[in-house]
């Protein structure tokens, strides 16, 4: 008889730090990690017993009781809990088989953080939030049967990956699958906004629908008319972006997702924009409250030609949309700027100012220091990578999206002329450590895909048409990666090392081939291939003459043991060649595979290290709500491997940037890459960095974190995280 009793974490054995820990709670048990013991080691063991303590103290006590599965999911169906149609598409017997599947597994917590975290964002609660309604195996069965859709075989498939922590999907996914009061499975959304008063209205109604359904929402502003220029021909009408900006601040702070998820929002603007140099300001510490921009991320689009204007210290041209519309007969973020720039410097038609760009990236710089804002988009960069037709203007709110999107055009009365297409995130990630241990590397890929495809074919947001119309005609989805650092140190590799890029290199590598490879399986079993495929650079087979022309192995003895050892094949020639005769006949069906986002709750229940980038610390200090600090040791540290878990602040930005660039290129949307630096770094550092990055092509940059000065030289005798 399956019941919540069954295999529970507090039946593990009691440890010696269980026996001698008995009297204390799971929550100073969890802060002895920050403390090395007496003999001067780590108190790994302490966190272990915290998350055993959890379910004792607090889990156990707080979770419903049910004697059978049958008669928990009649209750939770009967209840409103569990959407009734995604149990009726399978045979009791085969349910009950994967439940009892997934218990076999005996799954543990690795980390409290890990329990703590599911526990309190993800597993089912009664209505009133006090009581808990299922354990994490019972989320994984949802999760794969919703997604599955009454394939046995695929739903068997999710959950061996799940369970294992080999795949993870992404928190709107996790969340909500299976649940019948839920929001979206989706993680992100991107829309632009076009230069006229109807677009605009709809995107604040879609920043409240999408915020109330799903996740993050980014917003291009590229398009819109500067501060100052003509309305009917009347000079001086307009009001510029700021305006809207707040209006779509206020939208996302009154919408949320059933008060799990708050609204949040991006805007992305081209630093050739008139405005942009308001737009920066609005994020300025001493920013008057008129225009102050609290919540609102910001990101900015920079070409080629910037980065050379400032190179040859010359003056920069910003340039009215307004009018760039009007010659050019296409919105202002649908233009090549570097493509362009002379041309429009040259046309009287356009009206333009001057500023100095290498100023302009003098104030990027002071406002990623004093904020870590905007984010950074290489919009050059990002186009001669994307192998769809098309122009990408923008990303999203973690700037790992990066997609072809299209206007839609509007009748006086808001009703659509034609509806363009916007952008929708299908979000999950492999944890690199368990993938390289499955028993086929290959097939963990491929159930993946299919997983991120089943979120896309399940996700119809009619509230925003052209969110949806996108969403069916593409399929795209965005395959991510978690716990590289993890797997490196337990490699006994060094993050940035030579053997560890080579590593990156080829496994990123081999993962597209076989995120390729599944694609091109589902069009064939579908019979159908994503909407512009025959404009692509599958379609033509360009994409794959870097596979073809050459082969692609390992650098270091290191890696190619590594891959041998795991009996992983790594992709030759001829499977390439292969590979593209198959894709040019029959197509893909997804039009994006992959984007790397950086996986923070979900890394935390997977245990992994969050996205590819190093740690933050070997024992993360969180704040989680009421409980306070919380500590987060990195998956598989020990005694042994401590120097192989130097953080993200002592590894620096340019190891960090030639990890993301070894990635990168096997990548065909972006990567979420935060940017580290000391205490010590100063302004000319970031901007070196980012030179630095466009260098090595590199498409996006999220963050730029440093590390608090008035923390340093604080260190306590005994501490491992206080000098954070």
């Amino acid at each position: 008889m399956l019941n919540d009793t069954l295999e529970l974490p507090d039946e593990a054995p009691a440890t010696e730090t269980s026996r001698s820990a008995k009297a204390l709670d799971y929550h100073a048990l969890n802060a002895m990690l920050n403390l090395y013991d007496a003999d001067g080691h780590l108190q790994l063991d302490a966190d272990r017993e915290a998350a055993r303590q959890y379910f004792l103290q607090h889990v156990n006590q707080n979770t419903v009781f049910f004697h059978s599965l049958e008669e928990k999911l009649d209750y939770l169906v009967k209840e409103g809990y569990y959407e009734r149609a995604v149990l009726e598409q399978y045979d009791f017997a085969f349910v009950k088989r994967l439940f009892e599947r997934a218990y076999a597994v005996k799954f543990r917590f690795q980390s409290f953080l890990g329990a703590f975290k599911y526990y309190t964002s993800y597993t089912l609660k009664t209505f009133d939030g006090r009581r808990y309604l299922e354990r994490y195996e019972d989320r994984v069965c949802m999760v794969a049967l919703s997604l599955a859709r009454g394939d046995e075989r695929l739903a068997t498939m999710l959950l061996d990956e799940i369970i294992h922590g080999r795949f993870q999907p992404a928190t709107p996914t996790f969340l909500n699958c299976g649940k019948q009061q839920r929001g979206e499975l989706v993680s992100c959304f991107l829309l632009r906004i076009e230069d006229n008063m109807e677009s605009i209205g709809r995107a604040i109604n879609s920043a409240l629908q999408l915020s109330k359904r799903g996740g993050g929402v980014a917003f291009l502003l590229s398009n819109i008319r500067e501060l100052g220029a003509p309305i009917k021909r009347i000079e001086n009408q307009s009001s510029g972006i700021i305006p809207i900006m707040k209006l779509l601040e206020d939208a996302f702070s009154y919408a949320n997702q059933l008060g799990a998820r708050q609204g949040a929002g991006a805007v992305y603007l081209n630093v050739h924009h008139p405005d942009i140099l308001r737009f920066l300001d609005t994020k300025r510490e001493n920013a008057d409250e008129k225009i102050r921009i609290k919540t609102l991320s910001l990101g900015v689009v920079i070409p080629d030609i910037t980065f050379e204007l400032a190179k040859r210290n010359e003056a920069m041209y910003l340039f009215s949309p307004y009018d760039v519309e009007r010659v050019y007969g296409v919105p202002f973020g649908d233009l090549s700027i570097t493509e362009k720039y002379q041309e429009m410097v040259d046309d009287s038609r356009i009206r333009k100012t001057k500023t100095n760009a290498r100023e302009l990236f003098q104030t990027l710089a002071e406002l990623q220091f004093e904020s870590g804002y905007p984010y950074v988009m290489f919009e050059d960069t990002v186009n001669r990578a994307n192998p769809i037709a098309g122009r990408i203007n923008m990303s999203n709110l973690c700037s790992e999206i990066l997609q072809v999107n299209s206007p839609t055009e509007y009748d006086d009365d808001l009703g659509y002329r034609r509806i363009g297409e916007d952008i929708s995130c299908n979000l999950g990630s492999l944890n690199i450590a368990r993938v390289m241990d499955a028993p086929d590397f290959g097939a963990s890929v491929e159930t993946a895909i299919r997983g991120l495809t089943a979120v896309s074919e399940m996700s119809d947001i009619r509230s925003v048409p052209s969110i949806a119309e996108a969403n069916a005609r593409s399929h795209a989805i965005g395959l991510g990666q978690m716990n590289l650092h993890g797997y490196l140190a337990r490699e006994h590799i060094h993050y940035g090392s030579e053997e560890g890029l080579d590593f990156t290199n080829i496994y990123f590598y081999t993962v597209t081939y076989h995120a390729l490879r599944a694609s091109n399986q589902l069009a064939i079993e579908r019979g159908t291939r994503f909407a512009g495929f025959e404009e692509s650079a599958y379609a033509d087979g360009s994409y794959f003459d870097k596979y073809t022309e050459r082969e692609w192995l390992p650098r270091t003895a290191r890696v190619r043991e590594l891959f041998h050892a795991a009996s992983i094949r790594i992709p030759t020639q001829a499977d390439w060649r292969e590979l593209k005769a198959s894709v040019m006949e029959h197509g893909l069906f997804n039009r994006n595979l992959q984007a790397i986002p950086p996986t923070g709750s979900i890394s935390y229940i997977n245990h992994a290290t969050s996205s590819i980038h190093p740690v933050a610390a070997k024992i993360e200090i969180r704040k989680e709500g009421k409980l306070g600090r919380v500590y987060y040791p990195a998956p598989y540290l020990s005694d042994d491997n401590q120097d192989y878990y130097r953080d993200a602040y002592e590894v620096g930005p340019e190891k960090i940037i030639d990890t993301y660039a070894e990635a990168t290129q096997h990548v065909d949307q972006g990567l979420s890459l935060t940017l580290f630096f000391r205490d010590t770094a100063t302004t000319r550092d970031i901007n070196r960095a980012q030179i630095y990055a466009w260098k090595k092509g590199i498409k996006t940059i999220y963050y730029v974190r440093l590390r608090q000065a008035a923390l340093m030289g604080t260190e306590v005798e005994g501490c491992v995280s206080c000098t954070l």
